[in-house]
């Protein structure tokens, strides 16, 4: 049982860390998944939706810093009790998700590893099973360094948390596992290659003949019945091959410019997804790049889920000399984690991505 604890402790501890870690590296991203789960739709818990961000971060340190402490051994008591409460607190979410299908993904491993809602749900009772076999041999836990090599650790893994995600709100994510990272073609990121596999799916026709209702279950195919139909239901059995960018379009009174924008070989996209949440501030420094943009050949389009009225307003209030076009917001939050922020692309592909905070890194050739 001494084995068993200390390499099971080993494990959910490295486990939590590096599950921390990711979504420590993309706070943002993180509680736009929060935002998901507190919306009416899912929870109705919109009052927490303003303060999503505040308690991603929370959430992520803490993860984190449960998972140094369970390695160290540190405060056994207080870090059982933290792992059991937040493994039941997320294996209820995730079976909540999959039985309701409320959320796709639950966010677990941020955009680093997707999991479907069931495979979540699975991996929570794995890790809720693993944690009562530690906290059943809780005594065999013991700290694995001195006293004095102990708070040290402890204090600088925390201070490096802090630091870390301040440097990540205020900047983007040192690590990109989203489909728009600097080197990324846009438009190979949205075709579907020839052998990628297809969804299958199972109908089920209902007919009655003489009187009975029988089912007969196809994967397409209308069968051959001597009877009259009465409905039919369609189950997707295997998913199809999604390409990692979907739902992308660049448009301006209904006409999707997409295509012949990603052709541009010069080209500024400045994202805002949401204007009433942007930093207007800063459209004084970006009607600057913007124009320094021009001047190098630059086509500078202006692109967000903000109806007319505001982009205009927009527009008019800082002397913009670019036009803005609509896009999903879902799809500008994946983007870049910056409102507003800025790229720069040559054929659909991103050659640079720059935080507001950042525009003087931006180069123009």
């Amino acid at each position: 049982m001494k084995y068993l604890v200390g390499v099971v402790r080993i494990f959910v501890g490295i486990l939590f860390i590096i599950s921390g870690f990711i979504k420590l590296n993309d706070p943002v991203g993180f509680s736009f998944k929060l935002e998901e789960y507190f919306s009416q739709g899912v929870l109705d818990l919109p009052f927490l939706t303003p303060f999503a961000l505040a308690i991603s971060i929370l959430v992520v340190i803490v993860e984190v810093m449960v998972g140094v402490m369970l390695i160290l051994g540190y405060k056994r008591k207080l870090t059982l009790w933290t792992l059991l409460a937040m493994i039941i607190f997320f294996t209820f979410l995730t079976f909540y998700s999959a039985y309701f299908n409320k959320v796709t993904d639950c966010g677990c491993f941020g955009d680093a590893i997707k999991l479907t809602p069931w495979q979540s749900f699975s991996k929570d009772v794995v890790l809720l099973i693993l944690i009562l076999i530690i906290y059943a041999g809780r005594k065999y836990i013991t700290p694995l360094v001195s006293s004095k090599t102990l708070m040290p650790v402890l204090y600088i893994s925390f201070i490096a948390c802090i630091g870390y995600v301040y440097y990540v709100l205020n900047h983007l994510p040192v690590i990109d596992f989203r489909p728009y990272e600097i080197g990324k073609n846009i438009e190979e990121g949205m075709s579907t290659p020839e052998d990628a596999p297809k969804a299958i799916f199972e109908y089920r026709w209902k007919f009655n003949v003489n009187g009975n209702e029988e089912i007969h279950v196809t994967n397409g195919d209308y069968p051959t019945v001597n009877g009259e139909f009465i409905d039919v239901e369609t189950e997707e059995i295997q998913a199809g091959y999604e390409p990692p960018v979907h739902d992308f379009t660049i448009e301006q009174e209904g006409e999707d410019f997409a295509g012949s924008l990603l052709q541009e070989p010069k080209l500024v996209m400045v994202i805002a997804y949401d204007l009433r949440k942007s930093n207007l501030e800063v459209f004084k420094e970006i009607k600057t790049v913007a124009d320094k943009a021009k001047a190098k050949g630059y086509k500078v389009i202006g692109m967000s889920a903000s109806g007319p009225d505001q982009t205009d307003a927009l527009k008019k209030e800082y002397s913009l000399g670019f036009d803005f076009y609509f896009t999903d917001e879902t799809t500008l939050k994946t983007i870049v984690r910056s409102n507003p922020g800025v790229l720069v692309l040559a054929k659909g592909t991103i050659k640079q991505k720059v935080h507001y905070n950042d525009l003087e890194n931006l180069i123009f050739e």
